[in-house]
């Protein structure tokens, strides 16, 4: 995905995915390693069978993600149980519920059983964070959500 953007963009895109990097790292605790969103991207790979950064598949986009309440992207059918948590998507609300989907939120309709390892937990969040400054998610514009 990275490949495609070029030049001057590619650079403001590796910045901004150092920035997010580097926030999420400001927060890290004692003997945390700092995330690696290249390798997050890798990680991505993943979530592909059912996630795409741009649009809906059988999950939801993933660009706009931070800062979006949980269940409320417009034009996707979220299972009740995500619409009802009061969760904004965020690093440590993200950590959660990827370590354990079906524990996190019961009755999700996410049927993956998660990432147990935290670091790659941590560079799959970072990655995810450095996805709004990519071509495609700035292509989308932000998701907006619905109270």
């Amino acid at each position: 995905m990275w490949a495609r953007a070029s030049g001057r963009r590619w650079c403001q895109v590796l910045i901004a995915g150092l920035a997010a990097a580097a926030s999420i790292t400001a927060r890290a605790g004692p003997g945390q390693q700092t995330p690696d969103v290249l390798r997050g991207e890798q990680l991505y790979g993943r979530c592909m069978g059912c996630h795409a950064p741009a649009y809906d598949s059988v999950g939801p986009r993933h660009c706009g993600l931070f800062g979006r309440r949980a269940g409320s992207l417009p034009g996707y059918a979220f299972s009740a149980a995500m619409k009802a948590q009061p969760w904004v998507w965020n690093a440590a609300t993200l950590d959660r519920f990827l370590a354990a989907p079906l524990a996190a939120v019961p009755g999700t309709s996410m049927t993956y059983d998660g990432i147990a390892d935290a670091r790659e937990r941590r560079d799959l969040i970072a990655y995810l964070r450095a996805l709004d400054a990519s071509p495609q998610c700035r292509a989308t514009g932000p998701a907006k959500h619905q109270e």
